[in-house]
């Protein structure tokens, strides 16, 4: 009598198969073994390739974005695989048994994860089904069938959104301490435009993640992301981007047209970062150091208060030294890890003195700044103790030459402004500096 194939859940234990009754496993490849969508991957294995096929192709339409599609380099050894199926698949291949793909689609790539796997072949689902045209016999199989989909929990969105990475926004509040601002109807505008800000990125992070794709399933730190690490669908994330641009394009609405313009250019410059501009030696840096500024212009024209040179100067030292250091703790890291150059940067591990130069004497040049700023005629209306600003001063070299020891000792794995959030020290720091301009005015 014939026996039916059996059916596997990953999420639930069975005791191990008999070498006889385990002849030929039969796995679901989207769904089953793969934690992601073949399409998808296609799509964004290369995302600038494919537009570029796709334009010369001379055949636009659905069939000729399929056939690119089919054609697309897919690095299968870093895909997202479910590892609980691939640890019984490699247990039953240790068994000796036949282990066959199942692929309604994307054939080619599908034969390309059985190879790559050491997997026999691929069965397409109606041949499956009708028990014809298969290299084995149907008599006798073990299924590992396609999971039903489940939503990504809200830890893992919060994961993809990078909501720790929010901190950076309260950037748009420095204009409301700085020009002494402090009163509700001030602070609602900057909420309004942290949070405009926090929509925007998130939606930029995402469309990051899914342009690095390849290069993060690379990487020792960043293969953890959502997306790369398959715990959120790409569909999803797609879907996300737009709805988030538009939540920030009403709040920016909310606060004036020429907020919605700065933020904007924010967008703007976060898109060509993500594309191009950071695989370009130092113009990444100073791009970086500009969406910190933007924060900065944003948040003063959420209030409507007028920008001081002197902020501006220094937040444009204090974000190169940042974005400075940041680069230094990602080479290092590199270093220590024994790692190559990075892929989807124009650095080189042997840059890691010159970066460390800039970034301190970018900091000491804050520095600088901020003493000519206390010593100069403009903190006489706004402080009446402008004394004591002079102790901001040590204050900032502490921090800058802390920030810069722990990124040497290979102890920053974060970026420099999430670190002073996180480090007990560097929160000391900070908060005494907030109580000294407070205790000034």
């Amino acid at each position: 009598m014939e026996q039916p194939a059996r059916q596997y859940d990953p999420g639930v234990p069975e005791p191990l198969v008999t070498a006889a009754a385990a002849r030929t496993l039969v796995i679901d490849l989207e769904g089953g073994l793969l934690r992601s969508e073949l399409l998808m991957e296609a799509l964004f294995s290369s995302p600038g390739r494919m537009l570029a096929r796709f334009g010369a192709g001379g055949r636009p339409g659905m069939a000729a974005l399929t056939d690119i599609l089919a054609r697309a380099e897919i690095d299968y050894a870093h895909l997202p695989y479910e590892p609980d199926v691939l640890n019984r698949a490699l247990a039953a291949r240790a068994r000796g048994a036949k282990i066959y793909l199942v692929a309604g689609r994307f054939t080619h790539h599908a034969a390309g994860v059985a190879a790559h796997l050491g997997f026999d072949g691929v069965v397409a689902p109606a041949d499956l089904a009708a028990g014809e045209k298969l290299p084995f016999d149907p008599g006798a199989i073990e299924r590992i069938a396609a999971r039903s989909s489940k939503r990504a929990s809200l830890k893992i969105w919060a994961k993809a959104l990078r909501v720790y990475q929010y901190a950076k926004n309260t950037l748009v509040f420095v204009p409301v301490i700085t020009a002494h601002q402090l009163n509700f109807a001030s602070f609602g505008s900057a909420l309004l435009a942290f949070l405009a800000f926090s929509a925007c990125a998130s939606g930029a992070y995402l469309m990051n993640d899914l342009l690095d794709l390849a290069a993060d399933r690379q990487h020792p730190t960043k293969r953890h992301r959502a997306l790369a690490a398959g715990d959120l669908p790409i569909s999803s994330a797609l879907s996300a981007i737009p709805a988030l641009w538009l939540f920030a394009v009403v709040a920016g609405l909310c606060i004036s047209p020429l907020f919605l313009g700065v933020l904007g250019a924010y967008l703007v410059t976060t898109i060509a970062y993500s594309l191009a501009l950071k695989r370009k030696m130092l113009v990444d840096i100073v791009t970086l150091a500009g969406l910190y500024t933007l924060r900065i212009v944003a948040g003063a024209v959420g209030v409507g208060v007028v920008l001081s040179e002197w902020l501006l100067i220094f937040s444009l030292f204090v974000f190169t030294s940042l974005a400075l250091i940041k680069r230094f703790s990602e080479l290092s890291m590199r270093e220590s890890a024994g790692l190559s150059d990075p892929s989807n940067r124009d650095y080189r591990v042997t840059d890691l003195q010159i970066i460390a130069a800039m970034a301190a004497a970018s900091a000491m040049n804050a520095v600088t700044v901020f003493s000519l700023y206390v010593s100069s005629t403009a903190v006489t209306p706004l402080y009446s103790r402008p004394w004591l600003l002079w102790l901001l001063n040590p204050l900032l070299l502490y921090w800058f030459g802390r920030a810069l020891m722990m990124a040497h000792r290979r102890e920053m794995p974060d970026d420099p402004i999430l670190y002073a959030f996180r480090d007990g020290p560097s929160r000391i720091a900070v908060a005494a500096m907030i109580c000294i301009m407070l205790a000034a005015i």
